[in-house]
């Protein structure tokens, strides 16, 4: 198997060897933070520790954590470790709740983080004969920015798309004879949807790969996307908060992501007691940004699910692996007593022949709480008489309710008939929150 890497003596490091890097950063790191970042200096005051307690990867469990509380009260310079002159650049989450969480890099920072994405484009077969199409959002949202720096640091022709005009996204992608695609899931299958519209198929464009994040998608999903766009589809994680996508890529084996050690030190904690768990434990993830000038944080926690393992891998990197995220431990729904993830119901529509287009929508009704899924019906399943719908509904409501162990309510809507998104799909409307 052809085995490509960006830059193989990082990516093929013995792990002993990413152990020994991993504590130097990390020593390094905890005193910048310390000597920098007042904020945090509390933290570690607060815990007991100091720089001189920490001596290496052994020792990080002595930190104290960071969430996105954290961020939000220290909003914008709170977390600054480095003077504003030497910063370059800044990106920002949503800010759907809250104040928004601001990321600062220097030049430095911008760098590493190019580097990081280029591996991932790398991994994918990626090289200076490419041409990339970056259909992420730009802006202040990282997607569009880590990839295309990634792209310019392979060589690729890069296309600065963004998100939207999806026709146009197709006739470029036609007429430039586009070879990677980088955009959020839910987009990659709309684009794929539209093309089928426009009575196209997969031979009309030149698509070999994909590489898709930003949220949650299931493999079913990825199969569905494969087979539309005629690729291979690849997932990236990231985070603003630690950078932006390319804290970990998949590579041709497509069987977890591997994280750029170098760069980020993961932990896997038990999400309610805050206890590191043993390696291949399911658990809520944790980062260490080993050499972020500008941002730097000490075990951050991402809430998301995942399970971290070092086992060998087909494409001979021998960075660490974390699993496609399971859920989020505080995006999780609570119904009925049932922990439920969006991720799971989508699994179920799949599998049973729908398109992963649904809205899930929960309320509390007489001190009950209701769960109602709307999904829409391919064409051809549109057709059927209400007798065949009604059947229909009750089928995939029951094989949902085998999954969560609740009953929800189905209901089965037109084609198109749920808002397409553009970037990240909504798929859950809580009205309960709106009740507090």
């Amino acid at each position: 198997m052809l085995k490509r890497y960006f830059q193989p003596e990082i990516e093929t490091m013995s792990p002993e060897d990413i152990k020994a890097l991993q504590s130097k950063l990390l020593v390094q790191q905890v005193r910048h933070v310390y000597e920098n970042v007042a904020y945090y200096r509390a933290k570690m005051d607060e815990a007991g520790v100091t720089p001189d307690d920490i001596h290496g990867v052994e020792d990080l469990y002595k930190l104290p954590f960071l969430s996105k509380s954290d961020l939000r009260d220290a909003y914008p310079y709170g977390l600054l470790a480095k003077p504003l002159s030497e910063c370059v650049r800044i990106q920002s989450t949503s800010g759907t709740t809250g104040r928004r969480v601001v990321s600062f890099y220097t030049q430095h920072d911008v760098d590493l983080w190019e580097e990081c994405c280029a591996r991932a484009i790398v991994a994918t077969g990626g090289s200076s004969e490419d041409v990339c199409q970056v259909a992420y959002g730009y802006g202040l949202f990282t997607g569009g920015a880590g990839l295309n720096g990634g792209s310019h640091k392979v060589g690729c022709l890069t296309l600065p798309m963004s998100s939207g005009n999806t026709e146009r996204q197709i006739q470029f992608m036609r007429d430039l004879h586009s070879t990677i695609l980088c955009c959020t899931p839910s987009y990659a299958a709309y684009i794929g949807e539209t093309l089928k519209d426009m009575g196209l198929t997969p031979d009309d464009i030149d698509l070999k790969a994909g590489i898709f994040g930003a949220e949650p998608w299931t493999e079913e999903m990825r199969h569905d996307i494969e087979k539309s766009l005629g690729i291979k589809a690849y997932d990236i994680y990231g985070l603003t908060e630690t950078s932006g996508p390319g804290v970990a890529f998949e590579c041709e084996a497509q069987d977890g992501m591997h994280i750029n050690e170098d760069h980020f030190l993961a932990e896997i904690i038990d999400p309610d007691t805050g206890e590191v768990l043993p390696e291949g434990s399911k658990g809520e993830l944790v980062f260490t940004s080993l050499d972020k000038e500008a941002f730097p944080l000490l075990r951050y926690r991402t809430r998301d699910i995942c399970v971290l393992h070092r086992e060998k891998c087909s494409c001979g990197r021998t960075l660490i692996k974390m699993s496609k995220p399971m859920g989020r431990s505080d995006d999780m729904m609570i119904i009925r007593g049932v922990n439920v993830f969006p991720s799971q119901i989508e699994t179920v529509l799949l599998k049973e022949g729908y398109a992963a287009n649904y809205l899930i929508e929960v309320d509390r009704v007489h001190n009950s709480d209701t769960l109602d899924i709307s999904v829409e019906l391919l064409p051809d399943q549109f057709s059927d008489t209400m007798r065949d719908i009604e059947i229909r509904e009750k089928k995939l409501a029951a094989a949902i309710k085998t999954m969560l162990g609740i009953s929800p309510k189905v209901h089965l809507v037109s084609p198109k008939s749920i808002a397409r998104s553009e970037g990240k799909a909504v798929r859950v409307i809580d009205k309960r929150k709106l009740h507090d």
